[in-house]
């Protein structure tokens, strides 16, 4: 079975002056136009892996290049033009996404990105994208333990911190103490389970088991020792506006915590400045 919106790992059946018929093994085929056949061409029998989406007369149509997102996705895509069905996204492909105007959560404006998830149209069986994400999102089942690494999407602000799509499935929640800055609608990151509660809500932390505990400016520390490639070039000795401006705390409160990350042997301090212990 070809499946749309998805890669598909198919066999070269035939070559035609407009391309190559891949098909599967129920022979169920679908063109491969000739702009998207790879350097060195194709034979017969070859495999190929492609994505398949629709073209203008909703014919199933493959290709090589790499879309932005797949079937029962979220991404960020951006507005390339509106007409009289919705708003159409960039999705990477030669063909654009409709968003219809019953499925977007806020109007939609022509050069603004939004985060959409993507699906097959039952009626038109064609993709189709929305913005009314609570739909495809579910936390009646959900089968995650506390510390598990989940994949987590920012989505939204909110009073306590920032919903974030977990695993492209539920809705979790980073609260504020955890973001030392504010995180970009669409930012994919690594996450972890820091409880699942007893009414199916998901709260996430952004480091792993031992982190929690730091108090917030040395965790404040740690993630611009991340973010800076493990190193940072501050010590004790540095001028409290130097430490201001990287990283708006004052000069006792970054003695304070880089004492503290020390002992934890999380960090080590040099001459020049702060480095990030590595894990093994």
């Amino acid at each position: 079975m070809i499946e749309l919106g998805q890669y598909n790992t198919l066999r070269v059946a035939r070559d035609t002056p407009v391309g190559i018929f891949l098909e599967d093994d129920e022979e169920n085929d679908v063109l491969l136009h000739g702009k998207f056949i790879p350097e060195g061409g194709l034979k017969e029998g070859d495999e190929i892996e492609v994505f398949i989406y629709k073209d203008n007369e909703g014919r199933d149509i493959a290709t090589t290049q790499t879309p932005k997102i797949t079937v029962e996705e979220f991404a960020l895509l951006e507005v390339t033009s509106i007409d009289k069905y919705g708003a159409f996204v960039d999705i990477g492909l030669d063909k654009e996404l409709l968003v219809p105007f019953m499925e977007q959560a806020y109007k939609m404006e022509v050069g603004k990105s939004y985060l959409v998830f993507m699906y097959v149209d039952g009626l038109s069986d064609r993709l189709a994208g929305s913005t009314k994400l609570e739909q495809f999102l579910d936390n009646e089942e959900i089968e995650l333990e506390d510390g598990a690494e989940v994949d987590v999407i920012f989505w939204k602000q909110t009073d306590l911190g920032y919903k974030v799509i977990v695993n492209d499935e539920h809705v979790g929640l980073v609260y504020a103490n955890e973001l030392f800055s504010k995180p970009q609608a669409g930012t994919r990151t690594i996450g972890y389970v820091r409880k699942v509660r007893e009414d199916n809500k998901l709260d996430i932390r952004l480091q792993k088991d031992g982190y929690e505990q730091i108090e917030p400016n040395a965790q404040k520390i740690l993630e611009l020792l991340q973010k800076e490639d493990g190193f940072v070039p501050l010590t004790d000795k540095s001028s409290p506006e130097d430490i201001k401006r990287w990283l708006g705390i004052s000069k006792k409160m970054f003695k304070k915590s880089i004492g503290n990350l020390y002992k934890q042997k999380l960090i080590l301090l040099e001459v020049e400045g702060i480095r990030l212990v590595k894990k093994a």
